[in-house]
Order: structure tokens, then sequence, then C-alpha cells
């Protein structure tokens, strides 16, 4: 859980993952986005595949910005075979991260040894770099956001994350089932598909113990800090 009131303007930029996913989304739009992740010096930039990575590594070169591709993205029901390729080949192409769909129709219908085999592919495959994993929990009961998030635990996985942001996003209750599974594990937390109002609804979550926000909104979320700092939502910094 981030302490949040060591949190300042200088290094607020590391709780945020920027993205930019959409399906019309254009080089132009890619590269900018590139851009805004190293004026605030997030944690990672986030594209919808790998097959964007050679326009992104070179303007995060130099940086601590992780290059992150999405695998088998946004809906994930695709072979565990082909998810660990895809990985392979995002290696190849210079991501040091990775936000992997889980193939929540299997979790849904209790196949979980094909949800551990393809956990486990592709934490094999991602050879050492960050992994991430969407569940959607917005789909889900609260019984099998626990059940999917204890498999992202058990692989190993550096993130459980609720979801591709595609669709409606996560409630607060429903994080925190994900997150009490987290707890006391190295596995840690992260929240996409932040509703509107976003920059005040980032913070909230942020407050409820996630690790990390990834949105294609980010620039205004780490803006809002002082405001949120000053109505309560962020305690005041300590340092």
């Amino acid at each position: 859980m981030i302490d949040l009131t060591k949190i300042n303007e200088s290094n607020c930029g590391k709780l945020f993952d920027p993205s930019t996913l959409a399906k019309n989304s254009t080089e132009a739009d890619i590269i900018q986005g590139a851009k805004m992740a190293v004026k605030y010096n997030t944690m990672s930039y986030v594209v919808a595949s790998p097959y964007y990575l050679p326009l992104i590594t070179p303007i995060l070169e130099g940086t601590d910005i992780h290059p992150c591709a999405c695998i088998a993205f946004p809906f994930g029901n695709t072979t565990s075979a082909a998810k660990a390729y895809e990985t392979e080949v995002g290696v190849k192409l210079g991501a040091t991260a990775f936000d992997l769909v889980m193939n929540i129709g299997a979790l849904q219908d209790g196949k979980f040894d094909v949800v551990k085999q393809e956990l486990d592919d592709f934490v094999k495959a991602a050879q050492g770099n960050v992994t991430k994993v969407i569940m959607d929990i917005e789909f889900l009961t609260d019984q099998q956001i626990a059940d999917g998030t204890k498999l992202i635990v058990e692989a190993g996985c550096d993130y459980a994350k609720t979801s591709t942001g595609q669709y409606v996003g996560p409630t607060v209750e429903q994080f925190l089932v994900m997150a009490e599974v987290c707890k006391g594990t190295k596995t840690k937390t992260k929240v996409a598909g932040v509703k509107h109002p976003r920059p005040q609804n980032a913070w909230v979550f942020l407050a409820a113990g996630a690790d990390l926000i990834g949105t294609r909104a980010a620039e205004p979320m780490i803006l809002a800090l002082p405001t949120m700092r000053k109505i309560g939502i962020v305690p005041p910094y300590k340092g």
C-alpha cells in the first residue's frame, strides 16, 4: 500500500501507468502519449500490443519508465500458447513490462487449470520482466474475483489488475476483494477503468490501497494532486 503522505508533485507520476489503447489510435497518438509519460516520469507507458513497441522504446530510452505491451488485449480468450508467444515477441522488441488479459470465461466456468496454465506460461515467457494480469472484475462475482486473484498470486505475478478499461470499470468494493487476496503477498494491485469523474476517483482508489493506476487520462489525475490534498482525499504531505 502506498504511503500517500510521502507523495508529492515530483514523485506522484510513479503511481500511474498511462496508456494509448484505443482501436483508432494513430502513431502520432502513441508517440504523444510516450512523451507525456516521460514528462511526468510515470511507472510504465502501455500500448495495445508489442507491435507498437518500436515506436516508444526510443522515446523511453534513458528513463526508468517501463515500455509495456498488452497481451491478448482486450478479450483475453485466446490460447495460452498464443499469449506466451506474443509475450516472447514483446521481450524481443524491448518491453520490460506486460499486461496480460486473463481468460475470465475459463475462470467463470471453473476451469482453473486453464487459467493456471496461461499464467504460468506468461510468467515464463516474460523472462523476469514485470507481469500484470487483467481480470475485468466488473464482470465477476466477488468469489470469482477472489479465485482469479488467488491464481495470479500463486503464479507469482507482480500485479493483479482490475480491468482493461474498455468496459464499465470496477467499483471500490470490487477492488477491495482483489486487494484483500493480495495482502501480505508480493503481488501488488493495479486499477484501470476508473469511472468519471476520473481525477478524484483515481485518488480514491489509491487511498483505498491501490498501488498503481492505469489510465488514458494520467495527466489530469497527476495535476489534481494539490486539489485532492486540499479537500482531504489525499492526506497532508509529510516527506
